[in-house]
């Protein structure tokens, strides 16, 4: 009882402590999740010596919550990257270099939204925590897909998410079975096949769900005929998908939970030291906001300055969304789920990596087709007949390379492999952009 007593005055709310419990932490099921061990890994720990001095409380607080959630990162170093892109934006700078230093300071702005999810999770219980953390885990590509559809810009949206899933399932996850199987490589890697079980049975529901409305436009007389009907099948596909996506998180927050908790309990590692939270509820809530304001800033630089850095990196749009925006934005999480393959803790790895992927194709891309149909704009689940092609391999080979529940570095190389050979091909593709979407667009108007 005597280490209750001890308070330190950042972790004051209102002026008064906001004591928890070990019931709180732990007893009532917070079981931190793979995203939150992995953005874990990334942070360091704040020397509060010098801020703990400053004699004005409400001063101290403030300094104590920017130490906390500004230089509490690894990532810090980035955080210039963000008034240098306002700063070129409105005096006029290269819109490429809008459009770089956007996209760099998106980088910890994805990690610090997993870390203010999980300080929020601390007081509001694991079920509104892990909600929370559902619905802002991926809250960049989210971002950037509604500012794309706003600027009706349809293929970067598809672009861009169909990437993030690839990046996942070959890049993260092929990145972590190789890192690790060197790491550890005299001995087998093992890991629970159920987590990856529930999550590739859901990514085939999801390849489903894009592959109908591609063969249907195949199959049908002519594009003018099936146009209206694979738009109609794919907003009713993506009613499903949302359904299917509730009842995942039911799945994973209450009926199966231990399925999805990361295992904290080995080594002794930094992962164990963050058992208490060290911003209060207010501060995070507000923190969170604001963050998501800016990275809905950038994001709207980043949507508008793309064809202008496609041009002169003389790169095509299709490669820039599909390979550069996945691994910039969600670097922070990706490097977190290789350092966690290094201490061989695949399970974590695979849970960023499956779990990142099935949000994806599961919420995001479901209802970036519902927030259209909105606003108006016509957009459906045919992502043509490569980009699809490309998105069905890959959930082919993660799950065979997955279903023996062990790992050695092939495996690893393998998935790499695929990615850099996807990478190739979007690289000499020069599709131009808004093709496919005008295409569309007009014979459903034809029609």
């Amino acid at each position: 009882m005597a280490s209750t007593t001890t308070t330190e005055p950042w972790l004051m709310e209102n002026g008064a402590v906001k004591g928890l419990s070990r019931e709180t932490r732990h007893g009532h099921g917070h079981g931190r999740t793979a995203h939150n061990m992995s953005s874990s890994s990334l942070r360091k720990k704040s020397d509060m010596t010098l801020v703990s001095k400053v004699p004005c409380r409400l001063l101290r607080k403030f300094l104590a919550n920017v130490q906390e959630v500004i230089l509490g990162t690894k990532l810090f170093v980035l955080f210039p990257a963000i008034p240098l892109a306002i700063i070129a934006h409105h005096y006029g700078f290269s819109r490429p270099w809008v459009f770089g230093l956007s996209l760099l300071g998106l980088t910890p702005l994805a990690e610090r939204i997993s870390f203010l999810t999980e300080q929020i999770a601390y007081y509001t219980g694991p079920t509104v925590g892990g909600l929370l953390n559902a619905t802002c885990g991926n809250a960049t590509e989210l971002i950037i897909a509604i500012f794309a559809l706003i600027q009706h810009k349809v293929d970067v949206v598809k672009y861009s998410l169909l990437g993030s899933i690839l990046s996942n399932l070959l890049l993260v996850l092929g990145t972590s079975l190789l890192c690790g199987g060197i790491a550890n490589i005299s001995k087998e890697q093992k890991f629970d096949r159920k987590q990856a079980d529930v999550n590739v049975i859901i990514l085939l529901l999801a390849l489903l769900c894009h592959v109908l409305p591609l063969m249907f436009h195949y199959v049908g007389e002519s594009a003018a005929v099936t146009a209206k009907a694979t738009l109609d099948l794919s907003r009713a596909s993506c009613i499903v998908m949302l359904v299917m996506y509730l009842a995942y998180l039911a799945f994973q927050l209450w009926t199966h939970r231990q399925f999805f908790e990361a295992q904290e309990e080995e080594d002794g590692d930094d992962v164990a030291e963050e058992e208490t939270p060290v911003i209060g509820f207010w501060s995070g809530f507000a923190w969170l906001v604001g963050m998501t304001a800016v990275i809905a800033l950038l994001s709207e630089y980043v949507v508008g300055t793309i064809e202008s850095a496609s041009e002169s990196w003389g790169l095509s749009v299709s490669f820039i969304s599909i390979i550069l925006l996945p691994i910039v934005g969600n670097a922070a999480e990706h490097a977190g789920a290789v350092i966690f393959a290094f201490k061989n803790k695949l399970d974590i790895s695979l849970g960023v990596a499956l779990g990142s992927a099935t949000q994806i194709a599961m919420f995001v891309v479901p209802l970036s087709v519902i927030v259209a149909w909105i606003l108006g704009i016509k957009m459906d689940l045919n992502f043509n007949l490569l980009e699809t092609s490309s998105l069905a391999l890959s959930i082919i080979v993660t799950a065979f390379t997955l279903q023996d529940g062990t790992s050695h570095y092939m495996k690893g190389f393998v998935l790499l492999l695929c990615y850099v050979v996807i990478g190739a091909c979007f690289f000499i593709s020069r599709t131009p952009t808004g093709k496919f979407s005008f295409i569309i667009t007009f014979t459903i108007v034809s029609v």
